[in-house]
């Protein structure tokens, strides 16, 4: 059977409420998408979105209101739910939900931006590190999928202006050495698996400066699978033409 994934950060899951998103995921119909930058605690969420027919809904409690956050919506309810990487300088940001089902594990995952000076980059790099240390682990369990919004371009294919972002977070070399780490260590970027050379694929986009409609743009949301899902990927794909967000999301189908 093929599932579809798909993830998405929404920034403000209020806030795309208004723009359709729950008429957009029924007839999306994913099996499970993870979301990022949901800004929300639980109880903030309108009854129209904690109650969405065919799915459950699961959300992280940052420590601050209408800061990060991550959600799932899934229709098969899972074995058992994380909120947390184990570290508590990293669960209070409230950045991570990890399901258990009885053949894979699903993360969705919302990586720190290094945009607040080295201190917030090295901040980054440590929660790199936490994360492919966990997906070690449990990539030994079960398959392992994981999405999210990596705050960070792989490669120069990976944005539009490389060379005039060396030096920016988001494509530094400590960074982009990270998703080298993620990418010779266990994981597999999906995207990559299947369109390797091609190029202005891009899933977040500069609202000041409306960089979407000139796609001026930079792939920082990945999916990761461990070997064995990656053997399983069926599609990888990159939904640029919905809108709502400054970033797209992002799909991947997976016969399991």
């Amino acid at each position: 059977m093929t599932k579809k994934f798909l993830s998405w950060n929404v920034n403000g899951l209020r806030a795309i409420e208004k723009k359709g998103f729950r008429d957009w995921l029924v007839k999306t119909s994913p099996d499970i998408i993870g979301l990022q930058e949901t800004k929300a605690w639980p109880e903030q969420i309108p009854p129209a979105l904690q109650n969405i027919e065919g799915y459950y809904g699961y959300f992280s409690k940052p420590e601050r209101k209408g800061y990060s956050g991550v959600g799932i919506y899934c229709k098969e309810k899972p074995r058992e739910i994380s909120y947390n990487l184990g570290i508590e300088e990293f669960d209070r940001e409230g950045r991570f939900i990890l399901l258990t089902y009885p053949k894979f594990y699903f993360i969705t995952c919302y990586f720190p931006n290094g945009g607040q000076g080295e201190e917030r980059v090295e901040y980054k790099l440590r929660y790199y590190d936490a994360f492919l240390r966990l997906c070690k682990k449990l990539s030994k369990e079960k398959l392992l999928i994981a999405c999210g919004d990596v705050n960070t371009a792989h490669k120069e294919i990976d944005l539009e202006h490389p060379k005039q972002n060396e030096n920016n977070t988001g494509f530094l070399p400590s960074e982009r050495a990270w998703l080298d780490r993620f990418f010779s260590e266990g994981l597999v970027d999906a995207f990559r698996l299947l369109h390797r050379d091609e190029s202005k694929q891009y899933t977040w986009w500069d609202y000041k400066t409306a960089a979407r409609e000139r796609n001026v743009g930079w792939r920082i949301d990945y999916f990761m699978l461990d070997e064995r899902a990656a053997q399983k990927l069926k599609a990888a794909y990159i939904l640029s033409g919905v809108l709502g967000s400054d970033h797209a999301p992002i799909g991947v189908n997976i016969g399991l």
